[in-house]
This record gives structure tokens, sequence and C-alpha cells, in this order.
């Protein structure tokens, strides 16, 4: 039996999936875990429990594969979002909560950010219109707030991911420090017309840019999980964008609505990967819209 694992990180529960080649699934693991909510419109998860849980399922279907004579191919990553967490590089601690997707705590300063007519900078470089849901505020947030931070960022001593990228260097033990054009556009700071970390929008908020993931298709080989048997992981997606294709939404106008935490609709807008000359990724792949209702 030749299988491919795949992690399901969402914002309640960790989940590892084996699928057969020809997409049938074959072993699931899922665990919860905990919701904490500090004051009102404040979300966070700890970052600990996020990877714990991850690797509980993980050993769980891997061990259920091997009672099987099973023989995991590759593994992909599926994940909420723009959930943010930010870690020591040399010893791979979170220096503060995971600050998740639905958390609002940063209102007020993308309310000054607006005022300040910063809207249409941010709609042309990323796409997106200024709002707390987005990874930037938050990493701001953290780095003003939490005690050393900002030294520590200024030595470039600490990593920012969404929740694939802190994933994928716990699991590597620090040897992967990476994430996909999905979830880098749901930063704020990603750049989709030059397709890298916006240096403009970097120095807004202060924010180092080594302190960044380097930026792969999402269909690339983002490298081994030592911690997985040393299995490559060769795909990387958002959970909407991961869901519109695995709904078989493939053709301009075609979308779909995702009923889960929050209400999400997404549409393929049409616009497919184009390459220059030296066969180089020139557009980010498939332009998609997204509306969102948030729950809270």
């Amino acid at each position: 039996m030749n299988g491919i694992l795949a992690i399901d990180q969402g914002t309640t529960s960790s989940r590892a999936i084996i699928f057969s080649k020809s997409g049938k699934k074959l072993i699931s693991s899922q665990l919860e875990f905990k919701q904490f909510f500090p004051k009102n419109g404040w979300v966070e998860h700890n970052p600990n429990e996020i990877w714990s849980t991850t690797l509980k399922a993980l050993k769980q279907v891997i061990n259920k594969a091997k009672k099987l004579k099973g023989h995991i191919l590759t593994i992909g990553i599926t994940n909420q979002r723009e959930t943010t967490i930010l870690w020591n590089k040399k010893s791979g601690k979170p220096i503060y909560n995971a600050i998740v997707w639905q958390d609002r705590r940063t209102q007020d300063y993308c309310k000054l950010l607006k005022k300040k007519n910063y809207e249409n900078l941010f709609r042309n470089k990323t796409g997106l219109f200024i709002d707390p849901y987005f990874s930037a505020t938050k990493i701001k947030w953290i780095l003003d707030n939490v005690e050393g931070a900002r030294e520590k960022a200024s030595q470039g001593k600490l990593s920012f991911g969404t929740v694939d990228t802190y994933l994928m260097s716990f699991l590597s033990d620090g040897a992967v420090h990476a994430t996909d054009m999905t979830n880098a556009s749901r930063t704020m700071l990603y750049n989709i017309n030059t397709l890298e970390w916006d240096h403009e929008l970097m120095q807004l908020f202060d924010i180092p840019l080594d302190m960044m993931p380097d930026v792969k298709p999402s269909n690339a080989d983002f490298g081994s999980l030592s911690n997985v048997k040393n299995i490559s992981v060769c795909g990387v997606l958002g959970d909407q964008q991961a869901a519109l294709f695995g709904q078989g939404c493939l053709d301009t106008g075609e979308s779909k609505s995702t009923y889960g935490t929050g209400c999400f609709l997404m549409t393929n807008t049409g616009a497919k990967p184009s390459f220059n000359d030296s066969g180089l990724l020139t557009t980010i792949g498939y332009s998609i819209d997204e509306d969102v209702i948030y729950a809270l």
C-alpha cells in the first residue's frame, strides 16, 4: 500500500490522513486542542498544543500504516492561514501564544492605517484590504508587546510563520523555514506583483526581513521532516485555497463556500500561471477573490 500523508491543521483540531494515490481515504486521526480568549475579541492557541496534537495524529496514522505494510510517498500540508507565531530560531520555543486569524486586537491600529490613507498601497501591492484578520499587524503587536521581542528581532534571533511554516520548522528540527504563496499572500506583507516580501510594507511595520520564511510554489519540494521519518513535504496550501481546488473549482467563475469555524466564499477568477523566458514563475497562479464572515 503506497499512500500520501496529509496534515490538516485547523482552527480547532489537528488531523492526519493517509490517502491512496487515487484519492481514497485509508487512515485518519484527529485531535482537538484548546481555544484561549484572554480578552473580548482576542483569540489565541498554544503553539505547543498545535505541534503536539499534529505530531500525535501523525504517529497514530503512520503506526497504523506500518501494521498494514504501507509506504508513505510524500506529505502535504493544509492549515489555518493567517494565524501568527513567532519563535526563537535557536531554541524553537514560541515567544507568545499563536494569535489566531479571528483575533481583532489590532483593529484600532488598522483604523489608524486607513486614516493615514494606506488602504490603496496595501490593495495594490497585496490585493488585500487593511484588516486585523491578516498576519502583519499580529506580528507587529507581538514585537511591540512581548518583552525583549523587538531587540531579539533586530538581532536576527526570531522567526515568523503561519502554521504551515511553524509545523515544518518544528518537524524538521529547524531545518525548514518556508511557506507557500497561498499562505504568504494572506500576511498583508507579500507583494503579489513581484512575488516577494515587500520591503516598503515590512519597514512600515518595522518587521525585519530575516524573520520571514522562504516563499515557494504550492507544489514545491519543501524539504524532509526529520521527526516524520525524513519524508519530504511536496505540497502546501492554505485551507481555503486547498478546499477550492479540492472541490474541483478549476475553471473561471467556479466558486465554493466552506462552512466551518467561519463561512468562506471563494471564486476562481481565471488567472493562469505564466512563466518568463527563463522558466521562472511570473504570476502567483490562480487569482482568487474571497469574502469572509467572521466567527467570533
